[in-house]
């Protein structure tokens, strides 16, 4: 338990209802809070300090010992709050999916030195544990095939690892892992990659990723959009079933 913020709302005279109620949120995410791990997302911190009369980094200390980038801090804090979450990935295994040696191929040839390489892997690496706690996330993901069919860094045991690893993922009750054929033709995936969260609210936000920049989308028209393209998406992709025996023959293929 988060005994700080337990504390802070006790001697401010509050209740997880009671402060729900003053910011406007359900009182079921108050409560989270108070786990061990759980922070707000970025634009409750604020409130909260102020009105717990509290300091963020005396409530929450985690926030200013993060080791992921702070651009990418506010998409984490979603993902931690999230009750679902759809992902479609054209070129890399998501993030929430990999192994450590895969993660570290994906950073091959980047401008970075080794021991910061070092913390986005391990960055990388806890947010995983969101799949395996016990709130009840879903994940989706939907990959093209290509991605399972490509050499990370060349090396043909890291991809064989790497698939292992997807198939025992498939296998975790809240994870659904869908593949979308290489020989399908041109579909709305082919721009690019993206991931939609919903949170316990009901709200939807999204994340979208380019070469130049990485954003986090919450108009309505944006989320409509992204929604469409993933029903096309998924409606391209192959069931559960299929996907998985599609995988383990990949898997095999690597050996």
């Amino acid at each position: 338990m988060n005994h700080a913020f337990v504390a802070a709302l006790a001697e401010a005279s509050e209740t997880a209802e009671s402060l729900a109620c003053r910011m406007g949120i359900h009182p079921k995410t108050v409560a989270r809070w108070a786990n061990p791990g759980r922070v707000p997302q970025t634009r409750h911190r604020a409130e909260v300090a102020k009105i717990l009369r509290k300091d963020v980094v005396d409530l929450w200390p985690d926030v200013f010992n993060r080791r992921e980038p702070v651009w990418f801090r506010p998409w984490v804090d979603i993902e931690r709050e999230a009750v679902a979450l759809r992902a479609f990935q054209l070129a890399w295994v998501p993030g929430l999916l990999q192994t450590e040696a895969y993660a570290r191929a994906t950073f091959r040839g980047q401008p970075l030195a080794p021991d910061q390489v070092d913390e986005l892997v391990a960055a990388r690496i806890d947010r995983q544990a969101i799949l395996t706690g016990d709130r009840g996330l879903l994940f989706v993901a939907v990959l093209d095939e290509g991605i399972i069919r490509r050499p990370a860094a060349g090396d043909r045991a890291l991809m064989a690892e790497q698939l292992a690893h997807l198939v025992a993922c498939a296998d975790l009750p809240n994870v659904q892992l869908h593949l979308v054929p290489h020989d399908t033709p041109t579909y709305p995936g082919l721009d690019g990659p993206f991931t939609l969260a919903e949170l316990p609210d009901g709200t939807r936000v999204a994340h979208v990723d380019s070469q130049a920049r990485a954003q986090i989308l919450d108009q309505p028209s944006d989320i409509a959009t992204l929604e469409r393209r993933w029903e096309r998406i998924r409606g391209e992709a192959l069931p559960r079933g299929r996907s998985l025996e599609l995988l383990e023959e990949a898997a095999r293929s690597w050996t």
